[in-house]
């Protein structure tokens, strides 16, 4: 099991290609054309959705620095965190959606897709955030070290 852990741990760095080039489709339109606007930003959200996800399969039980250690170990502060990315997960995949099935506007509906794929890489990013929270908690981990 070690070995499939570390093989995702690296498949994850494939998040900053992904970022990166979604990142010169959300400047490219400022810098040649702003009439490409739309297609390059359904391109920025998908790129950007994989991005997401391709991180969250990082090794959850590794802590990145001090105020996550914050955050994941305060069951209360993990508990507002995780409510919090719930939320836009929410909203965005509830706009896409809309988009994609009931919208008349021409322009939602080219972008749609994009920001379903978006959403659903928040999805990922909160089932990393609540393996965090189960990994970390100070009340949870104190119980294992003293068993």
């Amino acid at each position: 099991m070690k070995a499939a852990k570390n093989i995702f741990h690296y498949i994850s760095y494939l998040q900053y290609p992904f970022i990166l080039i979604s990142l010169f489709y959300l400047y490219k339109p400022l810098i040649y054309d702003l009439s490409t606007v739309w297609d390059n930003l359904n391109k920025v959200l998908i790129l950007m959705g994989l991005g997401i996800s391709l991180a969250t399969l990082q090794d959850t039980q590794k802590m990145q620095n001090k105020l996550s250690r914050k955050v994941w170990q305060n069951p209360r502060y993990s508990r507002i965190f995780l409510l919090y990315l719930l939320s836009p997960v929410v909203i965005i995949i509830s706009f896409g959606l809309y988009g994609l099935l009931l919208s008349a506007n021409k322009q939602l509906v080219e972008i749609a897709p994009g920001i379903v794929v978006f959403g659903i890489g928040l999805i990922g990013f909160l089932k990393a955030g609540v393996e965090m929270a189960e990994n970390h908690r100070k009340d949870q981990t104190a119980k294992v070290h003293n068993a």
